[in-house]
C-alpha cells in the first residue's frame, strides 16, 4: 500500500516539475504548481501516518490547502490582468509591462 502511495507522490511531483519546466503559459504554470503541491501534501500525510502523528499531518495539510488556494487565486488574478494588458498569457510578455 505504501509503495503505491510513494509512486503516486513521485509521479505528481515529477509531473509538476516537468510542466513548470516546459510551459510558458501562466495558467499552465499555476496548474503545475497545484499538482506539485498536492504531491508534497500527500507525502506529508504519509509521513504523518508512518510516524504516528496523523493529527499534525492533517493540520499541516489543511494549512497547505489554504495557502495553496490563496496563491492560486492571486496567480489567476495576475493572469487575468496580464491577459488584459498584453493580450496573451505568455510569461515572457510580463517584461513588456512597464507601468
Amino acid at each position: 500500500m505504501n509503495t503505491l502511495v510513494i509512486i503516486a507522490i513521485v509521479s505528481l511531483i515529477a509531473i509538476g516539475f516537468y510542466c513548470l519546466i516546459i510551459t510558458r503559459n501562466i495558467l499552465k504554470i499555476i496548474v503545475a504548481l497545484q499538482v506539485l503541491v498536492k504531491g508534497a501534501m500527500i507525502a506529508m500525510i504519509l509521513a504523518g501516518k508512518l510516524t504516528d502523528q496523523m493529527e499534525l499531518a492533517q493540520s499541516m495539510a489543511i494549512t497547505i490547502i489554504v495557502a495553496d488556494t490563496i496563491v492560486a487565486v492571486i496567480g489567476l488574478a495576475m493572469s487575468i490582468q496580464l491577459r488584459e494588458k498584453t493580450g496573451t498569457c505568455d510569461i515572457h510578455s510580463i517584461s513588456k509591462l512597464k507601468r
